[in-house]
């Protein structure tokens, strides 16, 4: 196939080194077919030393990159991502790369999109079609504790994992919850965010939580980006990078690594609506106490 712009195809390349063999002036064959006499000359001298392959684009990709990423790099970059699943965002700060870079390289390997990874285990889907229904049934269960919504607009986070949702279990965690904070410099909770949930909403212990704390409750419109945006995000995080980040062999595994990365995700992560910064940078952090 030609490039697009070219101006012979390689139909038009037999026809002129044919016009030329007959004895043509090589300056009148290219006036002829529009083209300029050195691109005359080139298509010449490819066909007398290559023949009729050599009319044949050639690959525009250079033969060396000597600015490449090196290959221990790219080895890095792949790792990171099967085991923390992290985006380009993510990977550079960490690697000292550009996020472009990053992308570049995981486009590479094929490891640019989530979704064509298997979650747990960070390596390639490899799909498979048996020849008849019926042939192969596949069965799967997934466990995963509800997680009650934390955080603010600054984006620290705090979570418990329950086994339910009832109302004096809300009620206690808003005030762990609220304590944690206490300890980060905020020295009050003026609003609370959740969904539409009963405890929410009816509880007699929810709303004594909200009075001790001197706070009130909001509720969030269904299906409205604008007010619970924010916490979904959060919740898209905690299982890319807590609950599906890599294969755990107990419930009891899983829950006991939710404080390593909510430390990581306070302290440490990133955040491109704080400018780079992680999320104890937005609040009254005593004189290198939460370092």
């Amino acid at each position: 196939m030609s490039h697009r712009n070219a101006r012979l195809t390689v139909h038009g390349r037999r026809l002129l080194i044919d016009r030329v063999r007959s004895g043509r002036p090589v300056a009148h064959v290219a006036a002829e077919m529009g083209i300029s006499r050195p691109t005359a000359h080139k298509w010449i001298r490819r066909w007398k030393s290559e023949g009729e392959s050599g009319l044949f684009d050639r690959s525009s990709r250079p033969h060396t990159t000597p600015h490449r990423t090196s290959a221990a790099t790219e080895a890095r970059v792949c790792r990171l991502r099967h085991n923390r699943k992290l985006g380009p965002a993510r990977l550079g700060p960490i690697l000292g790369l550009p996020a472009s870079t990053v992308h570049r390289i995981l486009v590479r390997h094929g490891l640019n999109r989530l979704a064509h990874l298997d979650r747990p285990t960070g390596q390639p889907i490899r799909r498979y079609e048996h020849d008849r229904p019926g042939e192969l049934i596949h069965v799967d269960v997934k466990k995963l504790g509800r997680i009650p919504d934390g955080g603010g607009h600054s984006r620290l986070a705090y979570n418990e994992v329950h086994p339910d949702e009832k109302a004096a279990t809300c009620a206690a965690f808003l005030r762990r919850a609220a304590a944690f904070f206490t300890a980060h410099g905020i020295d009050r909770i003026e609003r609370v965010l959740t969904d539409n949930a009963w405890p929410y909403r009816k509880s007699f212990a929810w709303r004594q939580a909200l009075a001790d704390l001197g706070a009130t409750g909001k509720l969030t419109r269904i299906y409205r980006p604008q007010t619970n945006g924010k916490v979904e995000r959060f919740n898209r995080t905690l299982l890319d990078e807590w609950a599906y980040q890599r294969p755990y062999t107990t419930n009891d595994e899983r829950t006991a690594a939710l404080a390593d990365f909510l430390h990581t995700y306070n302290h440490h992560r990133c955040h491109t609506t704080l400018g780079g910064q992680p999320p104890i940078s937005r609040v009254n952090n005593p004189a290198g106490q939460y370092t």
